[in-house]
Parts: C-alpha cells; sequence; structure tokens
C-alpha cells in the first residue's frame, strides 16, 4: 500500500511544488515558514492518501494546503498557554474529562511515544525539534551542524514513519474488527 502512495505521491504530488510554493507565498505572511508549510502539506497528503488516494490530486493538494493555512490563522488568533500565568484560574482539570476520554487520551499519547522512539535517532531528534519544541528548520539545521535539505528530508521521513505507524495500527485494528464481527455474524 505504502509502495502505491509514494508512486503517487512522486509522479502526481511533489510535480505540483512550485505551484504550492506560489500558493503559499502568496498567502502567507512569514516566508521563513514556507518550506515547513509545504512539508506540512506534504505530510497531510501523504497521511491521507494512505487511508484513501483522491480522485483528484491537484484540487486535493491545494484544498489541503487551504485547510493547513486556516488552521496556523487560528491557532496564532488563540493565547498562547505561555502567556497565561494563572493555570489554575482556567479551571480546566482532569476531572472535567470523562473516564473514557482520559482513557482513549492516555492510549494514544502511549500510541505516539512508541511510534516516535521508534524513529531512527537523527529523524527522532530533528522530528522533536521540529513538531514538538516547534523550531524553525533553519535553528535546527544550525544546531544539528547539518544542511536544511537534511532536515527537510528528515522531517518528511519521520512524519511518513509515525503517520504508518499509528495509521496502520489504527487500520488493523479496524481490520481485526470487522473480522471479529464478520465471524460474530456467521454464528
Amino acid at each position: 500500500m505504502s509502495e502505491e502512495v509514494d508512486r503517487w505521491f512522486l509522479a502526481e504530488v511533489l510535480p505540483l511544488e512550485a505551484a504550492l510554493v506560489r500558493f503559499l507565498k502568496r498567502h502567507w505572511r512569514d516566508p521563513h515558514e514556507i518550506a515547513d508549510l509545504r512539508q506540512e502539506v506534504y505530510a497531510r497528503c501523504y497521511s491521507a492518501a494512505l487511508n484513501a488516494r483522491p480522485l483528484q490530486t491537484k484540487p486535493f493538494v491545494f484544498a489541503t494546503a487551504r485547510n493547513l493555512l486556516i488552521d496556523k490563522a487560528r491557532r496564532r488568533r488563540i493565547v498562547s498557554l505561555d502567556l497565561v500565568a494563572d493555570f489554575e484560574g482556567l479551571n480546566v482539570t482532569e476531572q472535567d474529562l470523562s473516564a473514557e476520554a482520559r482513557l482513549e487520551a492516555r492510549d494514544q499519547l502511549r500510541q505516539l511515544r512508541r511510534a516516535i522512539a521508534s524513529l531512527p535517532p537523527r529523524c527522532r531528534e530533528v522530528i522533536m525539534l521540529r513538531k514538538i519544541e516547534g523550531l524553525p528548520q533553519r535553528a535546527i539545521a544550525e544546531r544539528m551542524g547539518i544542511a536544511e535539505g537534511t532536515v527537510e528530508t528528515q522531517v518528511c521521513k519521520g512524519v511518513k514513519m509515525l503517520a504508518e505507524r499509528i495509521f496502520g495500527e489504527d487500520r488493523q485494528a479496524a481490520a481485526r474488527a470487522d473480522s471479529y464481527h464478520e465471524h460474530a455474524n456467521e454464528r
């Protein structure tokens, strides 16, 4: 499955790169974030294609880019938790969540930790710096003493591997559940 998605990605998504970069530059104010935004679009497209490839690639890629920009703009309007001095004043506690929601969140966190731990060391470090700490590609490259292109490659590789591990487990669990229900209905 992932080989088919790889071929699709190389043949249909990557040729749109110049147009995608122009779109991002036209609609995003910070030119330093364009490479990161492009990578995020690629990661979202690839992850979605693991479930089902779109019928029309170009509209899908640009809709994904538009949605990413909308998500980023919304997040920027939300007050950063770093700026909130009194966390107790927020009145949000773990007890406010249902037991099922807490269990599901813990399970998802465990799954993510396992997936990150399974990445190759350099890839894991790049992913942690980029996706967890939020450092820009240039800062990561300088910090690790590698080229910016290498950072970009490692982010792409890491996101792809994480998607395969996380969503692959979900697909396997869904297949097991479907199989169980089929056998239960036969009885």
